[in-house]
């Protein structure tokens, strides 16, 4: 076999694990993240809101909230924000957030969000309980959802 051909066939092979290794992790609930400048000591608590200093003009949620940062050009961010709708519709005391993530990259920096979709699942007093970047299913959303809000 020619060098070229070995090229391409190396190429193809890690090109096709890279897919796999992120169809397998889109839109997956993790751990949190650490959100920076939020180092706490004897005179802040250790968990404080992440959206603390922030001018949003929404209201957290009673039970939880869904913390949704999208982009303009971003198809998935229109199947997340339809999925997530659909799960403020069945469960009380939830609500949905969409931040525009290129008008606030102060905060997108803060916490870390790399790409948009990103969901953030933020507890009653708005503490990162899980997060999940790419479009997550209504499933995926329902479960972690139910553990945050009987936590």
């Amino acid at each position: 076999m020619s060098q070229g051909l070995w090229v391409l066939v190396v190429a193809l092979v890690a090109a096709t694990a890279f897919g796999l290794y992120r169809a397998a992790r889109d839109g997956r609930f993790r751990g949190t993240h650490a959100v920076r400048g939020a180092v706490p000591d004897a005179e802040t608590p250790a968990a404080e809101s992440v959206l603390a200093g922030v001018d949003l003009d929404h209201e957290l949620g009673e039970r939880a909230t869904l913390l949704q940062f999208s982009s303009a050009f971003c198809a998935p961010c229109r199947a997340t924000r339809r999925v997530l709708g659909e799960v403020v519709d069945v469960v009380p005391g939830v609500v949905h957030v969409e931040v525009d993530a290129e008008q606030h990259l102060d905060l997108v920096r803060r916490l870390g969000v790399l790409r948009t979709p990103t969901t953030l699942i933020l507890d009653g007093a708005g503490r990162e309980v899980s997060r999940a970047a790419g479009a997550p299913t209504k499933d995926a959303v329902l479960a972690t959802l139910a553990r945050a809000i009987t936590s």
